[in-house]
């Protein structure tokens, strides 16, 4: 069974040159992994690919707009459960690892700046997990 991962992020050049140099690559060149990136900021509608915005419960730093990751994780079929990656998550552990693992896929959203706009987390994510301590 190959698992099928969606990526979305700001920055897929990063995440394809990681997974195509890790262990990743190896489980990809087994044919036991899939791992596709999207580029959120192709997902936006202005010239300037704006994907953040100021919080608008204000507050220091900038916050991912829901309009290009709803706009991105509408364009991937079949719909795979989305985990944002965020420090407010649950921390990632081999327990973690064995339910996602259980799944034919899954899509993670990288989140970045100061986080992601509240809408996306409640209204589209269906889990966050954290990575780091």
């Amino acid at each position: 069974m190959t698992l099928r991962t969606e990526v979305f992020t700001l920055f897929p050049e990063i995440i394809d040159d990681y997974v195509g140099r890790s262990i990743l690559g190896r489980a990809i060149g087994a044919g036991n992994l899939e791992v596709h990136c999207h580029d959120l900021r192709l997902a936006t509608v202005d010239v300037h690919r704006t994907v953040d915005d100021s919080p608008f419960g204000g507050g220091a730093g900038m916050v991912l707009m829901p309009e290009p990751v709803f706009a991105a994780v509408e364009t991937v079929s079949p719909v795979r459960p989305l985990i944002l990656l965020g420090p407010g998550g649950r921390q990632f552990d081999q327990g973690v690892a064995t339910e996602l693992a259980a799944l034919d896929g899954f899509s993670l959203l990288c989140g970045r700046y100061e986080g992601v706009d509240e809408r996306i987390r409640t209204d589209l994510c269906d889990d966050e997990v954290s990575v780091g301590d």
